[in-house]
């Protein structure tokens, strides 16, 4: 038992996690698309297949990608230890536990209590390391953890009493906090990333208002989702995301550099980010009247905002945390792109075509099968 928490999978957050996410992504499309177009016959899952789907993707994938990024981040910003061995392993279980519930026929008490410790124990570690350290600029992101949990309750509420609507406020509400986690953290990293990546000098501190502001206001818009505020179109909410608009389409003006379209890590990162202007760009639209469908905002954020920043972060930090060179190969590379042209097709073919699901379902598949084949070795392996 000793040699199983020595294992170099379980030294740091990352590992475990994002080959569980990255693992979980691929599978939950494949259900879902495969029920979508009557490929899966059988017994339904609690709720529904609808229900699984809406649940799995922000508190499964999602949550399980975040919670591998902070408990390898965190204690580089604190200089603690981070979480290793048994309690390490025991936490993926909880994750995991959660996942097979929905599949296995336990009691929809049992499949709801299995559901909620994951991300309270994960607010608590991170939170430890963070009050014991002082962190204080820290703490928003351990509120949006927070935040998270009870986005899930909600949802989790919505499934018992079997509140449809209710189940969709939780599940909106999560994904637009996750939108406003990948600002906080995208606002550090991305332009850090580019800077280093291309070996340019470092420039002095942005002002710190546009960020402010955008972190505030993603929490504001979460909230307003959680309250179900976005069933009818409200103009003053769309004023709301354009503000949001032009305070990301500045972020980006100032993070370009001709240099970063040669560097597979770095416009991978760039372009997702431009996913999250688009979604939040396209509520706005929504809310002015100026188109129809509301899950087209919705999806351009999960697949190409949340899908495409996933696949590019964990690929970079995979190969940095491990000791090996920042260089992806041809074929990650290639996985970048199917999941950047995932998100294309399940926004602008879909309206037109029946065949953009299936066609965004596939390439997500590759693209996340593609990590899985090239980093399963890396991310259980020893650090080179």
């Amino acid at each position: 038992m000793r040699k199983l928490a020595a294992l170099p999978l379980f030294s740091l957050g990352f590992r475990p996690f994002f080959l569980a996410g990255a693992t979980f992504a691929a599978l939950a499309i494949a259900i879902w698309a495969l029920w979508l177009y009557g490929r899966l016959p059988g017994a339904q899952p609690v709720g529904g297949m609808l229900a699984w789907h809406r649940h799995e993707m922000p508190f499964g994938f999602a949550v399980a990608i975040i919670a591998g990024f902070l408990l390898t981040a965190v204690p580089n910003w604190t200089g603690r230890p981070g979480l290793r061995g048994w309690w390490l392993i025991g936490l993926v279980a909880v994750w995991l536990l959660a996942r097979l519930a929905w599949l296995l026929p336990v009691s929809p008490v049992l499949l709801l209590l299995l559901q909620i410790p994951f991300l309270p124990l994960l607010a608590w570690f991170l939170g430890r390391d963070l009050v014991a350290a002082g962190k204080r600029d820290n703490y928003p992101i351990l509120l949006m953890i927070t935040l998270l949990a009870g986005c899930q309750a909600l949802t989790l509420w919505g499934l018992w009493i079997d509140d449809v609507g209710l189940q969709r406020r939780g599940v909106l509400a999560a994904l637009w906090l996750v939108a406003a986690l990948m600002s906080v953290i995208g606002g550090r990293v991305i332009p850090f990333f580019i800077q280093r990546g291309l070996n340019r000098p470092a420039v002095p501190a942005a002002n710190p208002w546009p960020t402010r502001v955008l972190m505030v206001s993603g929490l504001f818009v979460a909230l307003t989702f959680a309250l179900g505020l976005h069933d009818v179109p409200r103009l003053w909410l769309g004023a709301v995301f354009v503000l949001m608009s032009a305070l990301h389409l500045f972020r980006l003006w100032r993070w370009h550099d001709r240099g970063m379209w040669r560097v597979p890590l770095l416009w991978s990162l760039y372009l997702s980010y431009v996913w999250l202007v688009v979604a939040v760009f396209a509520m706005a639209l929504w809310h002015a009247g100026l188109m129809s469908q509301q899950s087209l905002a919705t999806h351009s954020l999960a697949v190409g905002g949340i899908g495409g920043l996933v696949l590019a972060m964990i690929a970079r930090v995979s190969l940095g945390h491990t000791g090996r060179p920042l260089l992806p190969s041809r074929a990650i590379v290639v996985g970048f792109g199917l999941v950047l042209l995932a998100g294309l097709l399940r926004v602008f073919l879909v309206p037109f075509s029946g065949f953009g699901l299936g066609a965004s379902a596939l390439l997500w598949c590759l693209a996340f099968g593609v990590f899985l084949a090239r980093y399963t070795g890396v991310l259980v392996g020893p650090r080179v």
